[in-house]
């Protein structure tokens, strides 16, 4: 596992979509790039737009290998729950036409990876993104906790070699 793989991750969100890219020679990880895509005007469908097209322009600007997103969690409320999931298939389509691998990870699996606790706070995850990157200084909540899954994935990416696809999403590259 000598060869770089660069790892895109994304934390979605239909107001705020996190993405962060990472550099993995081995089990080095390099800090790349990472921001926040704010989709906030407009209405519902034209926010998706604007996912989809802020993450089709991230994909054809840094060109991953790997695309690792957080899979949606049950929300208290359902309408959030189902906005999450559209904001999230709008990331996941706008990857689509690169041939990537796919991967996708529960919250509580990448707060365990990164953080050594599934029930860490934002700012925990932020600390320990810092930390480990050793950046200068702290990214945005949703660009920390997409900097987190392409973490998470990194250091997963031995063990899935020994045991097979892990956490693979059917169908995709």
């Amino acid at each position: 596992m000598s060869d770089t793989k660069r790892i895109l991750g994304i934390d979605p969100g239909s107001r705020l979509t996190g993405f962060g890219v990472l550099d993995y020679r081995g089990d080095s990880p390099t800090y790349v790039t990472s921001g926040t895509v704010k989709s906030a005007d407009g209405g519902f469908a034209d926010r998706l737009r604007q996912i989809y097209e802020a993450v089709n322009s991230i994909v054809d600007e840094y060109r991953p290998d790997i695309v690792v997103i957080e899979s949606v969690f049950m929300h208290r409320n359902a309408s959030s729950a189902l906005k999450l999931g559209h904001a999230r298939a709008a990331a996941l389509c706008a990857t689509f036409g690169y041939d990537l691998e796919v991967y996708e990870y529960a919250p509580r699996e990448i707060k365990q990876a990164v953080v050594g606790t599934g029930a860490a706070t934002k700012e925990q995850v932020q600390h320990m993104v810092v930390s480990i990157l050793q950046l200068d200084g702290t990214p945005a909540a949703d660009a920390a906790d997409a900097l987190a899954t392409a973490l998470c994935h990194g250091t997963q990416r031995r063990l899935r070699a020994r045991l097979g696809s892990g956490n693979r999403i059917a169908g995709t590259a």
